[in-house]
């Protein structure tokens, strides 16, 4: 038989699909005010020193970046109580997820996590031939704890948890991680996703990973959430140094860029701007939490900038998605998720989301008529 060019398990991969950018809608239809509440981005931008500092690190472009970002590495070793050989740094936390699959994943080896949760993990697992046990949620869409570590085996490579989780934004505790940790062997990596970290650290019963030190737990975060520097990619991760080192052997070397570096630098030293982000997600994520309520549009119990609701069908979902559309408003149909019946909405600045209202307000009466409120 001759062999094919292409693995099965890579042909039948689904290419991820990101949410819709600006100018494609300004394009398709014409308009010039825009909200994207789709992609769960910072709406209030970088920080001044991030720009500053990558503006600063234009000239030297020429020059290949700093291969082990001495500089950003000392700041974050500073910031976490750290040794740069517990750090691992990526375009983007995906990145460094795509490092983590390629130095310990296998075909064939075992990834447990839950149904539902973010698509570009279970995407780079597929990628190597993984086998992926996907643990259904539970009713308030909650990973089942219990549930996973009834099915971690001898042949479980990777326990991947989204902690908060998108695309629901829920969470689990700090009981539920330590229930879980007592049933993961020794030979397994547990991935702990914080892309939301900043949003949900003042949530009483939330596990910060960093009051951990498990030699088999590798934490991922990111600056292209809270930091507003989604645009240059970069991400990080804590971890053993035997594990952190194992990942440089597969790194690329260069990454992440001269400007992502000293974009994330600068980021770290503006601490009330990160505030400010905090304070706005805040104030907004409460009213929008409420408006939906009120609307009987059932929206899911976030702590991360943003919240899902349940529609009900693929239909309803995508008819708010268009309706809203043609009123400049962008918002994520989570069907690439398996999740057809719901919808998320990223939150923005408080002009933004006025815009959502005033968009809703005309979209709401003719969703109702058509698709009830019985969900």
């Amino acid at each position: 038989m001759q062999k094919k060019l292409v693995p099965d398990y890579i042909e039948k991969l689904e290419v991820y699909q990101a949410g819709k950018p600006i100018e494609e809608l300004a394009r398709e239809k014409g308009l010039t005010k825009i909200s994207k509440l789709a992609s769960n981005e910072n709406p209030l931008g970088p920080s001044p020193f991030a720009i500053r500092e990558m503006t600063n690190a234009l000239w030297d472009v020429h020059r290949y970046p700093d291969m082990f970002a001495h500089q950003l590495k000392s700041s974050l070793c500073e910031l976490y109580k750290l040794k740069p050989q517990n750090i691992i740094l990526g375009n983007g936390s995906e990145g460094i997820m795509g490092y983590i699959v390629r130095a310990f994943l296998q075909p064939d080896e075992e990834v447990v996590t839950s149904e539902n949760t973010f698509i570009g993990f279970l995407i780079l697992a597929k990628s190597v031939g993984a086998k992926l046990i996907q643990v259904p949620r539970k009713a308030d869409y909650k990973y089942d704890v219990v549930a996973m570590a009834k099915k971690i085996t001898q042949n479980t490579k990777i326990v991947y948890i989204a902690n908060p989780d998108n695309p629901t934004g829920t969470y689990i505790t700090k009981e539920e991680f330590d229930y879980l940790m007592k049933h993961v062997p020794d030979h397994t990596i547990v991935i702990l996703d914080e892309a939301y970290f900043e949003y949900a650290q003042s949530t009483w019963d939330y596990p910060d990973s960093m009051t951990y030190r498990y030699d088999n737990v590798l934490t991922l975060r990111t600056f292209s959430k809270a930091y507003g520097l989604s645009g240059i990619r970069c991400g990080y991760g804590f971890g053993h140094e035997y594990l952190v080192g194992n990942l440089h052997k597969v790194k690329l070397p260069f990454e992440p860029s001269l400007i992502a570096q000293q974009g994330a630098y600068g980021a770290l030293k503006d601490y009330p701007h990160l505030l400010r982000t905090l304070d706005n997600n805040r104030e907004q994520h409460e009213i929008l939490f409420d408006y939906l309520a009120s609307h009987d549009l059932n929206p899911i119990k976030s702590v991360t900038n943003f919240v899902t609701l349940k529609t009900g069908s693929e239909e309803a979902s995508l008819f708010l998605y268009n309706e809203l559309l043609n009123h400049g408003v962008i918002i994520r149909p989570l069907r690439a998720n398996l999740m057809p019946d719901h919808i998320r909405i990223s939150i923005g600045t408080k002009e933004e989301m006025n815009h959502f209202y005033e968009a809703m307000s005309q979209v709401l009466p003719r969703y109702k008529e058509k698709f009830g409120t019985k969900i």
